[in-house]
């Protein structure tokens, strides 16, 4: 990682390009989140919902406004930054206003993450990342986690071949590179941990033998936040190892109006090809950008500001559990990835609140009386960012 040792970060934001792979600065035109309160850019604690946008990069034209002292232009965009700055566009031919979920998912690829989406049922979860899967020509499979599932129906199992009078290993659903757990809190805690294995060390381990899965591997779990019946709530462990929980909005009158527009013209979520999707990036793309995140520079007092926030969330009077070093590591990748899609080679105070809500939220255990208060995690994360001192 390289560390920028100057003492200060930068705080202003840099000029905008047209074409380059920037995303708007006004949160309010993402599906989802909700607008910050209005204060000066650094200084202002976002809402704890806010949530980044995915820009489709074209070139690399200057813009007519001249960058800030403070900050360089973006610079010129690298082919596998155009190649993924073109997914929310491809998406989009299948799945109507979900661009910032988009974001969400291509940042946790980037981070080696893995993603917990929530959101009510028929908002075309399943649909965004199988056209997701198919835009990057990666291999998907869904799991349907139900009360009778078992570990072996996830991770595979050995099955006796009575031509050979042996045991042959049958790969379960997990060995693919986009795992879709749908609805996994409706399964007993036994099935849900089958995943813990696959998803912290990229295998799982079947009769004693581990078995590596392909890469690049990511699950993406749901579940509905509004039903609660006959489920079994994700334990922190499992919660933990999620990099991002992001909400999956309703659609809002314009984008539900689009996609009765697409159904009455015939569209069929079954048929992507007919909707025009192709495969526009590749499992190469992802790597290169891996690797591209190294170089962007982390200086000290981003640092600071991330262990600040973390701390401050376990030191907050109505949380029993807060973020873990895990938790603050995830915030520092993800900042990086997000710093990286906008075209910059350094991480700044914006790029971390922009990205907080998504990577702590989930990672913060109220007290009991704080919850029968209506305190949520959002709350107390919205709270903690707009206390804590921003570097400058």
């Amino acid at each position: 990682m390289r560390v920028r040792h100057d003492g200060a970060s930068p705080g202003a934001r840099p000029a905008r390009e047209r074409g380059s792979p920037n995303v708007s600065e006004n949160p309010a035109e993402n599906p989802a989140p909700a607008q910050p309160e209005a204060a000066p850019a650094q200084d202002a604690a976002p809402a704890a919902d806010a949530a980044p946008e995915l820009a489709e990069p074209t070139s690399a034209e200057p813009t007519s406004a001249e960058p800030t002292s403070a900050e360089p232009a973006p610079k010129e965009p690298s082919a596998e930054l155009l190649a993924l700055g073109r997914l929310r566009t491809e998406v989009g031919k299948a799945v109507v206003g979900q661009d910032s979920v988009v974001t969400g998912l291509v940042i946790a690829l980037l981070c080696n993450g893995h993603v917990l989406l929530e959101g009510v049922p028929g908002v075309a979860k399943t649909l965004l990342v199988r056209t997701l899967a198919q835009s990057l020509g990666l291999d998907f499979a869904r799991i349907q986690f139900t009360p009778d599932l078992m570990p072996g129906d996830v991770t595979g199992s050995l099955v006796y071949d009575a031509r050979t009078a042996a045991f042959s290993f049958r790969e379960g659903p997990v060995f693919t590179n986009l795992l879709l757990a749908d609805e996994i809190n409706r399964t007993p805690p036994k099935t849900q941990s089958a995943l813990l294995e696959a998803m912290e060390e990229r295998q799982v381990t079947v009769d004693g033998e581990p078995r590596a899965l392909p890469q690049p591997f990511l699950v993406i779990a749901t579940q509905n936040p509004i039903e609660y019946e006959g489920t079994y709530p994700l334990p922190e462990a499992q919660l933990d190892r999620f990099m991002l929980k992001i909400p999956v909005a309703l659609p809002d009158r314009v984008a539900e109006a689009e996609v009765l527009r697409r159904h009455a013209e015939g569209f069929n979520p079954r048929d992507l090809a007919a909707a025009g999707v192709t495969t526009v990036a590749s499992a190469k793309d992802l790597a290169a950008g891996r690797e591209a995140l190294s170089t962007v520079e982390v200086s000290d007092d981003i640092v600071r500001y991330i262990v600040d926030i973390c701390r401050a969330t376990r030191e907050a009077p109505s949380v029993a559990v807060g973020v873990s070093p895990r938790g603050a590591t995830a915030l520092l990748a993800t900042s990086r990835a997000w710093a990286w899609l906008r075209s910059r080679d350094f991480v700044s105070p914006d790029d971390v609140k922009a990205l907080a809500a998504w990577t702590l939220s989930h990672r913060i255990q109220l007290r009991p009386e704080a919850q029968l208060e209506g305190v949520t995690a959002d709350t107390v994360l919205a709270s903690v960012l707009a206390s804590v001192p921003v570097p400058r």
